[in-house]
């Protein structure tokens, strides 16, 4: 009779094969959104379906079943290292998720959206919805499916949302977003009608590609991004990815009229890719090697976006810098005017260009029409309409065309219904983060005007990167910040900075 050593580590090696499946479909999903000719898309897309469809059939195997079931007995769990009960259940989980799925859905699924991130870059490009709607109608479908199949309490949606946050459920996203919407729609009208506007206009002078990227690469390095185990590429649509936790890539998308879309970009996936370079490596091999849930992952982007790259300190050291880079453009623009002009904030069409303060509304848009195409109180033939409606309700604006309106996204052709409530929310728990901070590190904002931003990186890794995924959510807001998830700390932060960014009265 085998030992519970002898099986653990048996366990464990079963866990690492699918975890270097894994690897795999990641690093050809990486090369597909980096520059994969076109004309592999369609050979691409099988291979990854047929790579996923193993990952799932080993998830859902009978091998994974009688491991979970003999490590789950009492008299072997007690005896299990923490890691290997965290790697149980979290195996167990995806068993049972994946068990009511059928396996050639799962691989039409798979295949269905590599093909649509190529359809939608040309659609997206050429602004015609109509071309790509076949795409997303059978995506949509296979979402409604899945959502069944799963199963569900309360709303349809749930199920979707617990894939990215576990536990999140419509009621609890709703309470939030509805606080936030009370807020800062009017905070927004405020800001519009103010009349000590910030000067833009220096901002969208030519700045060379190669010198942005010299500049992201030299905040990467100060945030303690490591080269080692990463790399800078350039893609349409800015992503992280992990493929483990040395080699984990950052991708940007260099605009030579404005900055801010690179830098800001940058410094967003840099939150991201530190977050998986940081994961313990005692977790390489298993499913805990990751961040615990999409929101916390977003929180880390986040909050070394904006609670560290927009803010004034950060560009007290980084300024002369980016001066040096832009060959002239800035000379004549002090601290505090450049400082007011990349926080400018009003209604834009484009999310990932959007400013701290409308950038939750533009998430709220998605997450009210996801919800409703999930539950079926819309199709997809109306997303357009229904999309600039919404848009102009909450900001203010209405696309001109669909390339600024409902393509902009490239979520939704990889299948992720679900997944935007998260930046709002991990937006939400970065100020927490930020409050939860200042008790250790008094002195951040002293750090940052000296370019110090290693104690920051190590605070974030203690309190959240380490866990990587044995910790849920809860547990680790709860003792990094003192609560879950409470918006008051976002809306007190934004409200504060751009009265006083637009010289409004407090």
């Amino acid at each position: 009779m085998m030992k519970t050593g002898e099986i653990e580590n048996e366990f464990l090696e079963f866990v690492k094969t699918i975890s270097h499946y894994e690897e795999a479909v990641s690093l050809l999903e990486w090369d597909l959104r980096t520059g994969a000719p076109k004309k592999g898309t369609e050979q691409r897309a099988e291979v990854l379906g047929t790579l996923s469809s193993e990952i799932f059939n080993l998830s859902v195997s009978e091998q994974m079943r009688s491991f979970i079931d003999r490590l789950s007995a009492e008299e072997v769990w007690n005896d299990l290292s923490e890691k290997a009960q965290s790697t149980v259940k979290e195996c167990k989980k995806t068993l049972e998720k994946f068990a009511k799925i059928p396996p050639e859905e799962y691989k039409a699924f798979v295949v269905l959206t590599s093909q649509a991130e190529s359809a939608w870059e040309e659609a997206k490009e050429t602004a015609d919805f109509q071309a790509f709607q076949p795409y997303l109608e059978k995506i949509v479908a296979y979402n409604r499916k899945y959502a069944d199949w799963i199963g569900y309490q309360a709303n349809r949606y749930d199920a979707l949302l617990d894939d990215f946050e576990p536990g999140l459920t419509v009621a609890k996203v709703d309470r939030v977003f509805n606080r936030l919407k009370e807020q800062l729609v009017p905070l927004v009208q405020e800001i519009n009608a103010a009349s000590s506007n910030p000067e833009t206009g220096f901002l969208f002078h030519h700045f060379p590609a190669e010198n942005q990227r010299i500049f992201s690469e030299k905040v990467l390095q100060a945030m303690q991004y490591d080269f080692d185990a990463g790399r800078l590429d350039t893609t349409v649509h800015p992503f992280a990815i992990g493929l483990n936790v040395n080699d984990v890539r950052v991708t940007t998308k260099y605009d030579e009229k404005d900055f801010r879309t690179a830098v800001f970009g940058t410094i967003h996936e840099g939150g991201h890719a530190l977050y998986e370079q940081n994961v313990s490596e005692s977790f390489a091999g298993t499913p805990l090697a990751t961040g615990t849930s999409m929101a916390v992952h977003e929180s880390q982007s986040l909050f070394w976006e904006n609670f560290v790259g927009r803010s004034r300190y950060f560009w007290e050291s980084f300024y002369p810098e980016l001066k040096a880079q832009a060959d002239g453009q800035f000379d004549d623009v002090s601290l505090d005017d450049f400082y007011r002009g990349v926080n400018t904030a009003g209604p834009s069409l484009i999310r990932i260009e959007a400013d701290e303060l409308t950038y939750s509304l533009h998430i709220i848009v998605r997450y009210e029409l996801e919800k409703a195409l999930i539950n079926e109180e819309i199709e997809v033939a109306d997303l357009p309409e229904a999309w600039n409606n919404k848009m102009e309700e909450l900001l203010g604006v209405r696309p001109s065309h669909d390339g600024e309106g409902v393509l902009q996204d490239v979520h939704w052709a990889g299948g992720m219904f679900g997944y935007f409530p998260s930046y709002a929310l991990g937006y939400v728990y970065a100020a927490q983060l930020k409050e939860g901070m200042a008790k250790e590190l008094p002195h951040f904002d002293e750090l940052l005007a000296k370019g110090q931003l290693a104690p920051v990186k190590d605070w974030l890794t203690k309190t959240i990167h380490q866990h990587g995924k044995s910790k849920d959510p809860a547990e680790l807001m709860t003792a990094a910040a003192g609560e879950t998830m409470n918006p008051e700390p976002l809306l007190n932060y934004l409200t504060d900075k751009y009265r006083s960014v637009y010289n409004l009265q407090l």
